[in-house]
């Protein structure tokens, strides 16, 4: 066999370069090419004019290519700081000392040549990889090294100062959190305080005789920093305690909930969120204690069984006030809920939140609360409107919180049930409705004999179409009129407003509302996010009308884009230069 066709095994990274369509041969003449360029370059251009005139087609337009990019770059750096910086002791031409900057500073080194350091001045072999100095030459391996090392440093340093900063990285985004929990200016004492102690929680051993409000700041602070747990717990575990709200008690296990009921033999109130552990066992262990909680709070306590629920309402159920249960999934049912009637005679606070066993037949079972005052729902099964008259026609006189979620199907009939039988309510909270109209929203307000609102969320009740979302020919959802019938009934009173979604209220309506001559002295927290019509001027109006708000949220309101915010208020959903969040800055 011909020795020329001697052929072997190939490697792993020849088969790979050869999937790649990437030669060696090709790489070693770009390779070569290159170096040739910058040796001519480097050389000078004397014999351009003959080298053009032995080039092929194609190598002639790179060449003059190359030329027009060097003119421009040359060009350029007649405008920079480092050209006038030579200038102010250079007596060369401007061209010559532009073209000098050039061959210093943007010529690549030539592999294969012997050249002195800049710094150390050692002489030394140059590579493609060879890095230049601040003065254009050229650095040794050690020399470049030591400069990557100092930038390296630099650039982490700046990095760090940015992040710290009131405008640069988590120092931003904590400026931001800060706004966004209402912390507007410098923190206060006792903010301080808590966090100091947070941060050191391991070295505590007692709160001491804290109030209830510092004591409860302090357990907001460990719950947001995930660090409740047994051995803290022991810090909020007092003989003469009457509240106990843990905002995560996630890391607690059933021997850690009978350690409260315990030591806390004068426990009322108890407030417990992610309670995954809260089980029958716990259950049972408090129905075997004498205390009698006349407040209970419990959310994601899903292992607890209907049979246990029902247990400890006969038992315990006479003083109890209040129940407020979320995540209950399907234990807590339409035979609880009957059960209230007869076994908690003096409850007056009910919220059921996402709970997925809870229907109609169990709504209507609630209009038997004799005593209740404030109600509020949100199930995962649809609900209509029959069972809700049913109770406003049986309790709606004494409600003072009505407040149910996620209703696509409740209608106007409800609307009126409202006008007709409640005179007390101070909160109103009605969302996600697909069926209640406009007009529906005027009469409830029209007259009404209710006194006026405090607080009114009426989140996405608005008018549904995927194929025409802007087209609302029928003025399904709270609308134009229905706001101007609100404001004129509860405007004065209201403290808290959430029109969230609500698109079909018109620009328009926003200037009646907020007018030059109206005014809304106690109005504290707006939302009108995704209203589409309100600009600039509407949300000055509100500011002017509004002297005690606080926040005011626009989020996908693409007509605000410069507004001039009160000093002291905050307007949230502005996604510009200066932050999602801006406090107002203006006198």
């Amino acid at each position: 066999m011909n020795g020329n066709g001697i052929r072997g095994p190939q490697s792993a990274l020849t088969d790979y370069l050869a999937s790649q369509n990437i030669s060696a041969a090709q790489i070693r003449f770009d390779a070569r090419t290159r170096a040739e360029d910058a040796q001519r370059a480097a050389g000078g251009e004397e014999n351009e004019d003959e080298d053009d005139a032995a080039l092929s087609d194609t190598a002639r337009q790179a060449r003059a290519q190359k030329r027009k990019r060097q003119a421009q770059t040359i060009k350029k750096i007649k405008d920079t700081k480092l050209f006038k910086k030579h200038k102010s002791w250079c007596e060369m031409d401007d061209d010559d000392l532009a073209l000098d900057i050039y061959k210093r500073n943007y010529i690549p080194p030539v592999p294969g040549q012997i050249e002195n350091c800049e710094e150390c001045k050692k002489r030394f072999t140059v590579t493609a990889y060879t890095r230049k100095g601040p003065e254009g030459g050229f650095l040794c391996p050690k020399c470049s090294n030591k400069l990557a090392d100092e930038e390296k440093a630099a650039k982490k340093n700046g990095k760090k100062k940015a992040a710290t900063g009131p405008a640069g990285g988590k120092g931003r985004r904590k400026l931001m959190s800060q706004l966004l929990d209402g912390q507007v200016g410098v923190k206060s004492l006792l903010t301080l305080c808590v966090e100091t102690l947070a941060n050191n929680i391991d070295l505590a051993d007692d709160l001491g005789h804290s109030s209830p409000q510092v004591i409860d700041r302090i357990a907001r602070q460990l719950s947001k920093r995930r660090l409740l747990n047994p051995r803290t717990l022991n810090l909020f575990l007092q003989s003469q305690a009457e509240d106990i709200c843990l905002y995560d008690a996630a890391r607690l296990e059933p021997a850690d909930y009978e350690r409260i009921f315990q030591t806390c033999s004068k426990l009322k109130n108890l407030k417990l969120r992610n309670a995954i552990q809260f089980k029958d066992s716990t259950m049972e262990y408090l129905i075997s204690r004498h205390i009698v909680l006349e407040s209970i709070y419990l959310h994601g306590a899903n292992l607890i069984t209907e049979a246990c629920w029902e247990k400890y309402l006969k038992a315990k159920g006479d003083g109890l006030k209040a129940l407020r249960v979320y995540f209950t999934d399907k234990h807590f049912s339409n035979k609880i809920v009957k059960s209230l009637q007869k076994y908690c005679p003096s409850l007056t606070h009910l919220k059921i939140c996402h709970n997925q066993e809870v229907s109609d037949e169990g709504i209507k079972h609630i209009a038997r609360l004799g005593n209740l005052k404030h109600l509020s729902l949100r199930l995962v099964k649809q609900t209509s409107t029959n069972p809700y008259i049913h109770v406003i026609k049986h309790i709606g006189k004494q409600l003072q919180t009505f407040s149910i979620r996620m209703v696509p199907e409740v209608d106007d009939r409800l609307l009126d049930a409202l006008h007709g039988h409640c005179t007390s309510l101070t909160k109103l909270r009605i969302t996600h409705s697909e069926q209640m109209t406009d007009a529906g929203f005027a009469r409830l307000f029209k007259d009404w004999k209710n006194r006026p609102l405090q607080f009114i969320d009426l989140e996405v009740c608005r008018y549904v179409d995927a194929q025409a979302p802007r087209e609302n020919p029928h003025m399904v959802g709270f609308c134009s009129d229905g706001f101007r019938a609100m404001m004129n009934h509860s405007g004065k009173r209201l403290k808290k407003l959430s029109v969230h979604g609500c698109r079909h209220i018109t620009a328009e309506a926003f200037e009646d509302v907020f007018s030059a001559d109206k005014t809304y002295p106690e109005l504290l927290d707006m939302e009108i996010s995704f209203c589409e019509d309100v600009t600039d001027f509407i949300v000055g109006s509100i500011f002017r009308c509004c002297p005690k708000l606080k926040k005011l949220n626009v989020f996908g309101c693409m007509k605000v884009k410069e507004v001039r915010v009160p000093r002291g208020k905050i307007l949230v959903g502005m996604p510009n230069a200066m932050g999602m969040v801006i406090e107002g800055t203006e006198d």
